[in-house]
């Protein structure tokens, strides 16, 4: 398969990219290269390779989750520009 100069226009036009004459040549020539190295793929037997979404097997990578301490209201509005009780004040959005 190859990619036509119409093909890489139509994929930059989703992009929103506008491109010269010369990049769209350019791009549709390495695109076209990357499609024909993918293609060896297909001359490889795959009939006992299980499908995966991953290369290495993956479990649960999450940690346990573990209560601690929070920081204390103080501590939090430490830095804050505006505070008043307890709170963060901010300038109203609404009117």
């Amino acid at each position: 398969m190859s990619i036509t100069i119409k093909d890489v226009e139509h994929v930059a036009n989703l992009a929103r990219l506008e491109l010269s004459e010369q990049e769209k040549e350019q791009f549709a020539g390495q695109l076209s290269a990357i499609l024909k190295y993918a293609e060896k793929l297909d001359e490889l037997n795959t009939d006992d390779v299980e499908p995966t979404s991953h290369v290495l097997p993956v479990t649960n990578v999450m940690r346990d989750d573990v209560n601690r301490e929070s920081v204390t209201v103080e501590v939090a509005l430490k830095n804050a520009p505006d505070a008043e009780d307890g709170q963060f004040k901010v300038p109203a959005v609404l009117e």
